[in-house]
C-alpha cells in the first residue's frame, strides 16, 4: 500500500464526527439509519482507497477528498428506511403479474381490509349465539350463490387448497391422474411432489398426448381413492391430442365409485360472453365445473378472480367438511385481512360491478380502441418533443398477456408508447439505460424490453378515472416520467 493511500485512510472521518455536525443532526431520519449510512459511506470510501480506485477532490490535501456530504448520507439513510415491499407501475401488459403481486383488488377490498386490521372483528366469534365461531364461514354463502356449489372453504393458496384436497380424500392411498397433467408451475410447484407431501400415493395413465377414459378405468382398484384432473395453467398441449373431459371423469367416477377432484388453478367467476370480449379462449367457469357434479374443486383467489391471494374449494358438502376438518387445515387457514379482501370481491361479482369494479377484469376486457386513447394521452403529456431530441416516441399495436399461469395462449390486442434511443451508443441512452432509469425511481416503472425499445404497455397502467379522491392516475405518472429522462 502507498504512503498515498495510508495517509487517505489516516484521512477518513470517525462516525461520531459526521454525525456530531449540525447538517447531518438536521436531516429528520432516524438515527439507526443515519448511523448505518454514515458508517457505509465510510467503508465504501475505505474499499476504494484500499482497491486504489479514490479518486482526491482536489490536489492540497487528503483529509478534503474524504468529506462526506449530507446528501449522500440522506440519500442512503433514506434508501435504508423505504419498504423493501412497496408499490410499482406495472407498464409489462401483464395483467396478473406474478412477480408484480397479481391482480391489483378492487376499492372495496382495500376499504374492508383498512376497516378490519385497525381494530377487533368477529373472525372467529358468533354474533348471535354469542359463543366461538369459526373464521371459515364468513364467505361461504357467497361462494355457494355464485359457483352453485353445496359447500366451500377456503385456505392460504390453491398449492395449499390441492395438497388439503388430497390429504383429506386420499391419505394413503393412491390418485388417478394424466401424464399429460403432472405439471410444474411457477415457483417449482409440481404436482406429484405435492401429492407425495398429502400422503396420497400417485398413479400415472395415458401418455403425454393422449390419455382415454379406459386408462383411468383400468388403474382404478380397492386401493383408489381419488379421479384428478388438473388443469394445464401455463401451457398448452397441441397436435395428435386426447384428454378426457371433467364430465366424463366424474361419470366414470360414480360408475366405480370413486370420488373425483380438479385442480382449476386460476378459476374463472367470468361469464363466457365477457372472456369472449376480451379475447381470451373459453375457459371453463367455476360454476360450470361445479356443474358437473365433481366432489372437489380448487381454484385461486388472486387470478382471474382478481382477489387476495387465497386457495377455495368448493363441491359436494360431504367432501368440503373433510377438508374443513383435516387437521391440516390449522397450517392453511387463511387471516381476517384474506377473509376480508376475498369477501368483498365476491361481493362484486355478485353485484354484476366485477367488469367495472374489479381492476385485473376491467384492464383483461378493455378494447384496444380506448387503450390507443390512453397512449395517446400519455405521448400528448410529453409536450412538444424537439425532431432531433435523443429519444423517438411512437404509438404502436401489441399483445398483451393474461399471466399468472392462465391462459397461455391467449393474446389480448393492446397498445404500447414505444421509446427508441436515436443513438442508443451514447452514455446512458440505450434501452436498458432507460430501463434501469424507471425501474431506479421512487415509485419504479417496469417496462419491456424488445428490439433496443422500452415498451410501455397501457393496458396494465391505471387512469384515475373513477372519481374516487384516492385513485391514482398511472397515466400521469408515467408521463411525468418520460419528461425527466
Amino acid at each position: 500500500m502507498s504512503s498515498d493511500q495510508q495517509q487517505l485512510l489516516r484521512s477518513l472521518p470517525k462516525v461520531d464526527k459526521v454525525l456530531a455536525r449540525a447538517d447531518v443532526a438536521a436531516l429528520g431520519l432516524p438515527r439507526w439509519a443515519i448511523v448505518g449510512a454514515v458508517r457505509d459511506a465510510i467503508e465504501a470510501r475505505r474499499q476504494a482507497i484500499v482497491a486504489g480506485t479514490w479518486q482526491t477532490a482536489s490536489s492540497t490535501g487528503a483529509a478534503s477528498a474524504i468529506e462526506i456530504g449530507a446528501d449522500e448520507i440522506a440519500r442512503r439513510a433514506a434508501e435504508a428506511v423505504r419498504p423493501s415491499l412497496r408499490r410499482v407501475i406495472n407498464a409489462t401488459g401483464v395483467v396478473l403479474h406474478t412477480n408484480l403481486g397479481r391482480a391489483p383488488w378492487a376499492p372495496e377490498a382495500i376499504a374492508r381490509v383498512a376497516e378490519v386490521a385497525r381494530g377487533y372483528s368477529n373472525l372467529e366469534y358468533d354474533l348471535d349465539d354469542r359463543r366461538r365461531g369459526s373464521r371459515h364461514g364468513h364467505p361461504v354463502e357467497l361462494l355457494r350463490a355464485l359457483t352453485g356449489a353445496e359447500d366451500a372453504v377456503v385456505v392460504n393458496n390453491c398449492a395449499g387448497a390441492v395438497m388439503l384436497g388430497l390429504a383429506s380424500l386420499a391419505r394413503g392411498r393412491s390418485v388417478v391422474v394424466s401424464r399429460g397433467e403432472l405439471i410444474e408451475i411457477g415457483g417449482s410447484f409440481r404436482v406429484p411432489e405435492v401429492m407425495e407431501l398429502s400422503g396420497a400415493r400417485l398413479v400415472e395413465v395415458g401418455t403425454t398426448n393422449k390419455t382415454h377414459a379406459r386408462d383411468y378405468r383400468a388403474a382404478v382398484d380397492d386401493d383408489t381413492a381419488l379421479l384428478l384432473k388438473v388443469h394445464r395453467s401455463n401451457f398448452d398441449v397441441v397436435g395428435f391430442t386426447a384428454e378426457v373431459s371433467l364430465a366424463e371423469l366424474v361419470d366414470l367416477g360414480r360408475e366405480v365409485g370413486v370420488p373425483t377432484m380438479i385442480d382449476l388453478g386460476s378459476g374463472a367467476l367470468l361469464d363466457r360472453a365477457l372472456m369472449a370480449r376480451a379475447h381470451m379462449p373459453p375457459e371453463p367457469t367455476v360454476a360450470e365445473v361445479v356443474a358437473t357434479g365433481v366432489d372437489l374443486a380448487a381454484f385461486s383467489g388472486d387470478k382471474l378472480l382478481g382477489g387476495p391471494q387465497a386457495g377455495i374449494l368448493v363441491g359436494r358438502a360431504d367432501a368440503v367438511e373433510r377438508a374443513r376438518t383435516h387437521p391440516l387445515m390449522r397450517a392453511l387457514r387463511p387471516d381476517k385481512t384474506c377473509m376480508a379482501a376475498l369477501e368483498a370481491t365476491l361481493a362484486v361479482y355478485r353485484d354484476g360491478r366485477h367488469a367495472r369494479d374489479l381492476p385485473a377484469v376491467a384492464m383483461l376486457t378493455t378494447d384496444r380502441a380506448e387503450l390507443r386513447r390512453r397512449a395517446e394521452r400519455l405521448v400528448e403529456a410529453l409536450g412538444d418533443r424537439p425532431a432531433d431530441h435523443w429519444l423517438a416516441v411512437a404509438v404502436e399495436n401489441v399483445d398483451s398477456a393474461v399471466g399468472g399461469g392462465a391462459m397461455p395462449s391467449a393474446a389480448l390486442p393492446s397498445v404500447c408508447v414505444a421509446l427508441e434511443p436515436r443513438d442508443p451508443s451514447q452514455p446512458g441512452c440505450s434501452a436498458n439505460a432507460i430501463d434501469r432509469k424507471l425501474r431506479a425511481r421512487e415509485v419504479p416503472i417496469i417496462a419491456r424490453i424488445a428490439d433496443g425499445r422500452v415498451l410501455l404497455d397501457v393496458r396494465t397502467l391505471s387512469v384515475g378515472d373513477r372519481g374516487r379522491a384516492d385513485d391514482r392516475d398511472e397515466i400521469a405518472e408515467v408521463a411525468a416520467a418520460l419528461s425527466g429522462l
